[in-house]
């Protein structure tokens, strides 16, 4: 990995050379994508079909799209115990984080016949995406759909693409069905998109859409906000570890592999204040990437994202780290719970050596699905708040408005509101 001393130029090169990962950056796949969804709104179940037959390579048809009971009975006999008590034992840690999330309406009310408050509701309908194609990402359909589960979301409708085939990939639907999901349908790419947020023959349109996918996927996901509700544009991985002389080369090079395995536009960044470590650090990851399996496409990851900046002090560090604003962040340092209130922009900060990046992809209980880009700054991870929406109460006795009626009209006429104030004011016609 390239070393680099921590100064305003660098940083800006830096910020700069992540940037053009965004999917806001790849403008020339969104006429692609608009045809596929003006496709999906027009034709409905027929684009599905034809879309699915050409990117996928199998033709599926009103009675085949929809994932069958006999098919996750198929799909758990196919995952072995051992897998399934995992997959149970991580849904419970999830379950557990997301349910202290929780909200619930309010009222307050005051003697003079006031009641103001707050409604929480559950959405709906919701649309969950899950990647196919090469992999399998159980963690992602667990983490997906739990938080919704726990918000009390009514229906919970799970798409993604199907195999060669025409199945689903076990560990998926077994993860599916553990986690709670209410139908499952074999379409992926951005025509699933289209049909969650358009709504076709198989599908019900669906009140919001969360989870991670290809470039299709996420500019899709961004074309249809407003008819429905999204999570987030999700871009590609990043891993930042803050780390001083006290950290373990290994522990450090290990972990920022973890996350440019995902793929080429994977970013891995150490930032540390220690020139030896640095050094150590670099030395180690060309050791690991010859024993890992998927070592080229690491390799490519860290020759076009991967960074080590060597900066003066721990301050400066911190500043620099705040600033890209990493999705996962690591620290690795002599007093790593006093550098974490610091920090000020990440979406996940794991604190201490032994609290590796797959701790919290897999097992620990919160959200693996974070904000990516440095949109950490202003967005933070799926939670049980993605799936609730809130009302406002508002409840005035006539005394309660009496008191106050003529505030108000006056404040709408010096809007020259002249209706607003009406509407207040003939409720008390005649009693002055």
């Amino acid at each position: 990995m390239r070393i680099e001393k921590l100064d305003e130029s660098t940083k800006k090169n830096l910020l700069e050379d992540l940037l053009k990962r965004s999917p806001n950056s790849y403008g020339k796949y969104e006429q692609s994508v608009k045809e596929i969804l003006d496709d999906v709104r027009e034709k409905k179940d027929r684009a599905l079909f034809d879309y699915t037959e050409k990117f996928d390579g199998v033709r599926l048809d009103g009675s085949s799209i929809q994932v069958t009971e006999e098919e996750i009975r198929e799909a758990y006999g196919e995952v072995g115990e051992e897998l399934l008590g995992i997959i149970r034992r991580a849904l419970e840690n999830i379950r557990s984080y997301h349910a202290k999330q929780m909200q619930y309406s309010w009222f307050d009310s005051r003697p003079d016949g006031t009641i103001l408050g707050q409604k929480v509701t559950a959405l709906q309908r919701v649309g969950v995406y899950v990647p196919g194609g090469k992999a399998a990402y159980p963690s992602s359909v667990l983490m997906n759909i739990m938080p919704a589960k726990v918000a009390g979301v009514d229906e919970i409708i799970m798409v993604t693409p199907p195999g060669r085939d025409g199945k689903v990939t076990p560990t998926t639907l077994v993860a599916a069905k553990e986690a709670g999901a209410d139908r499952i349908y074999k379409v992926g790419g951005a025509q699933a998109i289209g049909a969650l947020a358009y709504g076709t023959e198989s599908i019900p349109k669906v009140d919001k859409i969360v989870g991670p996918g290809n470039i299709y996927v996420a500019l899709a996901k961004k074309a249809v906000y407003g008819h429905v509700s999204i999570d987030s544009i999700a871009g590609p991985s990043e891993i930042l570890v803050l780390a001083d002389e006290t950290a373990n080369p290994r522990y450090v090079a290990a972990d920022l592999l973890s996350q440019a395995e995902h793929d080429e536009l994977a970013s891995a960044i150490l930032v540390t204040t220690s020139m030896e470590l640095a050094e150590k650090v670099s030395a180690q990851t060309e050791v690991f990437i010859k024993e890992l399996s998927r070592g080229e496409i690491i390799r490519k990851s860290l020759d076009n994202y991967g960074h080590i900046l060597v900066a003066d002090t721990l301050a400066d560090a911190i500043d620099a780290v705040n600033e890209i604003a990493s999705e996962h962040m690591e620290i690795m340092t002599a007093n790593p719970f006093e550098v974490m209130t610091k920090i000020r922009n990440a979406g996940a900060i794991f604190i201490g050596e032994y609290s590796s990046e797959p701790l919290g992809d897999y097992f620990a209980g919160p959200n693996h699905v974070l904000p990516t880009n440095g949109t950490a700054k202003f967005f933070s991870p799926l939670s049980v708040d993605d799936f609730i929406k809130k009302s406002s109460i508002i409840s005035y006795s006539r005394d309660a408005l009496e008191k106050i009626h003529t505030d108000i009209e006056k404040f709408a006429e010096a809007e020259h509101l002249t209706a607003h104030a009406n509407s207040i004011k003939v409720r008390f016609d005649g009693k002055e």
